[in-house]
């Protein structure tokens, strides 16, 4: 047992009283008061403070800055103080810092008076806990948001502010240039999260989200001789201006150690009796703030990171004894659990890493809303009545038993008073259709690192499986489907998806195909015992702000200026774009619509130009006359980026044959016009397909971007290191976006809405959340391919068992792959197609793939007018997919939960 070993730990305390509270060492007086006072007695609490005190508080009021000579006052007090720097030493970083600190302290006057008055009224709270928040840039987000809904009819704080900072000497893009994305997440999971937490507060939820504050996040993707190569993410190099580092609160975590049941309160050694858990190791969590203001509103969220110190940073012992490497041991092993989101689990020690990283947050966080509630000195039976807490998918399952844990050990409630409190408090948002990747638990594992979790899983498990046996006493192989511990496969595991619906109210899927799938497949069997009153859909949806007004500020303008809202008010009512509509055939505005296209375009062919060191990839004269195919998102073969790269290498190879016949290049390029396949996204380190399938696209690149034969008229990009800031140029400059997973495995998908919200038309097959775009937009402004989910399982169950031969375009991509036409091993990526079931349908869908693509390259090119019409139609129809949309179903069918405004 480890120097950190010790008694359970008091829930309220971690060294004193007064270290686990959410106000500043600074008046630790006022803290004690505070504590205990019911909500509505909160509104008086300043009788408590002496009448000259409020006055002097009163009289020295921090002041939001509303003008922009108050802005560039409050820049210049930050460039003096604050980085201790002048005018003579001020550079664009310097100058970044500068504007962040200055509009934060907007967002922290308003963040302080939104939770006083969440706290006076005592309202309910939703607690968002989600492993990735992918929040991008802050600061143009936050410009963007400082519209309080106030302004004179025109008048755009955002402008303001970069006049401002004009007339300081500074241009406001290479301000925001400055600015790192925040590594804290990777794909749609935490965009998603990213996106409902801006909602939440634009929506005037009282809502706090919960996440990890990670070191190096996921990786840096560099790409080296075609491969993927993960370097630390630096994103925490210069100070984060975002964050409100909260060290007076520390939290212990503990993990290993054994449980103690001799003090048990029902003197049986029950596990279901009071026990006390001895931790072997603890650590000390330690939150981070970052405030998420709202659109047109003084709210302003808290986003809550936690970061993970030891409780002993030095050994000074073994320093002096000259065990210079063991001496600062305890301190790493500590900062590991938030270094990096996803630890490689390829392996055992990275597998009990993943685990631990999960139980730190969610502890930590249970720690958090426990403390919260406890200060209202409520019933234990109304905690569901204030506390909604979402699980984004499976990571944060162990909140469930977390919270069982403290209603039976530490608050000595009876068992299954404290399991209806769990079971009401929670609900379940699944994100994948995909057995194998439902996340899973070692026994072994498990047992070791969390041993009293492990009983109360045991104890959750018995029970529900008690009940399922009333219910259907004859019916024995279903107690063995839905158990929540998997005793099928060699090692007994425990399956987190099924803990997850058990222990929650409500459990919905993203899109309403991915709903129904879920009900029908792989949780049927729940479907059958808790009937279907516990299973909704809530379809996935984006941010207007980010995806349209920040992402894309011209057309963001073109669209207030033709619907006549200079106040910008459909960002927060979608609807209103349904005006557009009528302007999809006139001329003029066709012509506008396709200017700020081209000129996003160019963004884009700069953006490669510079991460191509240079080379003009896309040159400027043929970038009007050039269909930009991009696809942007985790590399994955259910995605199938493989299935876009044949096609790009099938393009390539009759453009090629064509040529060698003698066919001159302009009649080539009738057949086969202007066309840049853009690819982007990262796989996960352990992951050897998705890599190969980087390196393929890669290899690919290569040749044809260096085929002098074939000139423009065909390129293939892969864009390093996607992230949100990059994607803000991608997506808006797309003509035609990819979205082409196998169907029945993509859940919903949120970059398909972003591209669609740019006016950008989608390839897709008929999956996930496609399925509700093409009901929105219509049929005719979407190019759907491919089989159906229901005709999934038989198709591969004809690959299994009979050989089917390949459609004779894809047989030649393959032999040319094989040739060696491009650098690199890919045979593992033509055999799992070849000889190993093709089990993401590949080959079924590559010829309808293909004739798609042909029918794109026909509208784009030889029927423009209609193009830009379908381009139209498909924003001014977009509206459902607004997230805002997405948190009232939440708020109103899952938390239960009502708006909270100033007024």
């Amino acid at each position: 047992m480890s120097s950190g070993t010790a008694r359970r730990p008091s829930l309220s305390t971690s060294t004193s009283n007064d270290m686990i509270t959410e106000e500043p060492h600074g008046v630790p007086r006022l803290s004690r008061r505070l504590t205990g006072f019911l909500p509505q007695e909160i509104k008086s609490i300043d009788t408590m403070i002496p009448l000259q005190s409020r006055e002097i508080w009163k009289k020295h009021a921090v002041q939001k800055f509303e003008t922009p000579d108050e802005f560039q006052s409050k820049f210049i007090q930050h460039v003096e103080t604050t980085l201790a720097r002048s005018l003579y030493n001020c550079d664009d970083l310097a100058a970044y810092q500068a504007t962040s600190q200055s509009v934060r302290d907007n967002l922290v006057i308003d963040w302080n008076k939104s939770q006083q008055r969440q706290t006076a009224r005592g309202s309910k709270r939703v607690y968002y806990l989600s492993l990735e928040f992918l929040m991008g840039r802050a600061l143009d987000n936050a410009l963007i948001n400082l519209q309080d809904g106030t302004e004179e009819p025109g008048a755009q704080k955002r402008d303001q502010i970069k006049s401002a900072i004009d007339q300081l000497g500074f241009n406001l893009e290479d301000v925001l240039e400055q600015e790192p994305d925040a590594a804290l997440g990777n794909g749609g999971l935490g965009r998603l999260a990213a996106c409902f937490i801006d909602s939440m507060a634009t929506g005037d939820y009282p809502a706090w989200g919960y996440g990890l504050r990670y070191k190096y996040g996921i990786f840096a993707q560099k790409i080296i001789d075609g491969y993927q190569v993960e370097t630390p993410d630096y994103w925490l190099n210069f100070t984060n201006p975002w964050e409100i580092e909260r060290s007076e609160i520390q939290v212990p975590i503990n993990f290993y150690g054994y449980v103690d049941r001799s003090n048990g309160n029902n003197g049986d050694g029950s596990t279901l009796s009071p026990s006390e858990w001895i931790g072997g190791e603890r650590v000390i969590a330690v939150p981070y703030d970052m405030p998420i203001p709202g659109f047109k509103t003084e709210n302003v969220n808290n986003l809550r990171l936690w970061s993970a110190r030891p409780t002993t940073e030095f050994d000074f012992a073994k320093f002096n004894s000259g065990d210079y490497k063991n001496s600062v041991e305890q301190q790493q092993r500590a900062e590991s659990i938030t270094s990096v989101l996803y630890p490689n689990d390829n392996f055992q020690e990275g597998k009990e890493l993943r685990l631990k990283q999960q139980y730190f947050w969610c502890a930590a966080s249970l720690h958090d809303i426990v403390r919260r509630f406890k200060k209202g000195k409520h019933p234990w039976e109304e905690f569901p009545d204030l506390v909604a807490i979402q699980l984004n998918d499976t990571h944060p399952t162990l909140a469930i038993v977390e919270l069982q844990r403290i209603l039976v050990d530490l608050e000595h409630l009876d068992w299954h008073k404290a399991w209806d409190i769990v079971t009401k408090t929670f609900a379940y948002t699944n994100h994948t259709v995909m057995q194998e990747a439902l996340e899973k638990w070692p026994i072994g594992l498990f047992g070791h690192l969390l041993p009293r979790h492990l009983e109360i899983i045991y104890d959750i498990n018995w029970f529900f499986l008690k009940a399922v046996e009333k219910k259907f006493p004859r019916d024995v192989d279903l107690l063995g489907r839905v158990s929540i511990i998997e005793e099928s496969s060699g090692e007994r595991q425990i399956r987190m998806a099924f803990l997850a619906i058990v222990g929650s109210h409500k459990v919905n899927g993203v899109a309403e195909l991915h709903s129904e799938l879920i009900k029908t497949t792989i949780f049927q069997d729940f479907v059958k015992v808790y009937g279907l009153g516990k299973f909704t859909n809530v379809t996935n949806g984006i941010t207007p702000r980010r995806w349209l007004k920040q992402a894309n500020p011209d057309l963001a303008a073109l669209i207030s200026k033709t619907i006549n809202d200079p106040q910008d008010d459909y960002l927060l009512n979608m609807s209103k774009l349904t005006e557009l509509a009528k302007y999809a055939e006139d001329t003029k505005f066709q012509t506008e619509w396709n200017t700020v296209k081209q000129h996003n375009k160019q963004k884009l062919a700069d953006l490669i130009k510079k991460l191509y060191d240079g080379e003009d990839i896309i040159e400027r004269d043929h970038i009007r006359n050039t269909l930009f195919d991009i696809q942007v998102k985790r590399i994955h073969e259910y995605k199938r980026q493989q299935l876009n790269i044949f096609g790009c290498i099938y393009r390539y190879l009759r453009i090629k044959e064509l040529l060698a016949e003698g066919v001159p290049i302009a009649e080539v390029e009738k057949k086969y016009p202007r066309k840049v396949s853009i690819f982007g996204g990262k796989s996960a380190p352990g992951y050897y397909m998705a890599k190969t399938i980087i390196k393929l696209i890669n290899s690919v690149s290569d040749v044809v971007n260096h085929d002098k034969e074939i000139g423009n008229i065909f390129k293939v990009v892969f864009i390093p290191d996607y992230n949100v800031s990059k994607a803000e140029i991608i997506i808006p400059a797309s003509d035609l976006s990819e979205h082409i997973s196998t169907a029945g495995t993509e859940a919903s998908g949120t970059s398909n809405m972003k591209f669609v919200m740019n006016g950008g038309l989608i390839i897709g097959t008929v999956d996930g959340a496609n399925v509700e775009i093409t009901r929105e937009i219509g049929e005719d402004n979407i190019f759907l391919f491919g089989n159906l989910a229901e005709n999934v399982d038989e198709l591969r169950y004809q690959h299994q068992y009979h050989a089917k031969p390949l459609p004779k375009e894809l047989e030649e991509v393959l032999q040319l792959i094989e040739r060696g036409t491009f650098d690199g091993d890919f045979k593992p990526l033509v055999d799992s197609i070849r000889h190993h079931g093709d089990y993401y349908l590949v080959s079924d869908d590559f010829q309808s793939y293909l004739q798609m693509q042909s029918m794109v390259d026909d509208v784009y090119h030889n029927n423009k007018k209609e193009w830009l019409k379908k381009s139209i139609l498909s924003v001014a129809n977009v509206g459902f997919f607004s997230s805002d949309r997405c948190i009232q179903e939440y708020a109103d069918e899952i938390w239960n939960v009502e708006p909270l405004t100033a007024n």
